[in-house]
């Protein structure tokens, strides 16, 4: 034989000999417990992922559903506010109708009034020039006796119609 095939067959030896050390210590059952392990250390890695992943599609899908409420209960507010707005100002312009209209009428009776006031102020000055010039026109005419009986008849009976 020669070196080559020796160091060959001394090879294939050590090889036996390892592989017979590395069943007897059951380096192979190990390798596989190793291996199964990693692989349930990743399955559940797996489902704890694929549980979050579901939890937060669940938190994801309920925020979008309170987002849309909140969302409608804001436009269900702000419709409420245009409405209470439309009313509150129909009602401000119902009332300044109101007031318009009971101020004019009050300014009328104020006129009318002072109308009133002024004619029978006229009048009064009127009666007090007519009497006074009757009064003047008759004591040019009459005595003193007969002028002062009469000047008081005439103003007590002018002073009865005119009120």
């Amino acid at each position: 034989m020669d070196a080559t095939s020796l160091a060959t067959v001394w090879t294939l030896v050590a090889l036996v000999i390892f592989l017979g050390i590395v069943v007897y210590v059951k380096a192979p059952s190990m390798v596989m417990k190793s291996l199964d392990d990693r692989a349930d250390r990743i399955r559940n890695e797996l489902d704890e992922a694929r549980k979050l992943r579901e939890e937060s599609q669940q938190l994801l899908a309920e925020y979008q559903r309170k987002r849309k409420e909140a969302e409608q209960e804001a436009s269900d507010i702000v419709a409420a506010a245009k409405r209470e707005a439309d009313l509150l100002l129909e009602d401000a312009k119902e009332k300044t109708q109101e007031y318009v209209t009971r101020r004019t009428a009050m300014a009328e009776q104020k006129i009318a009034q002072a109308e009133r006031d002024a004619v029978n102020e006229v009048r009064s000055r009127a009666v007090d020039i007519a009497v006074a010039a009757a009064g003047d026109l008759l004591a040019s005419k009459l005595d003193a006796k007969s002028r002062a009986d009469l000047f008081k008849s005439s103003l007590g009976e002018v002073r009865s119609r005119l009120n």
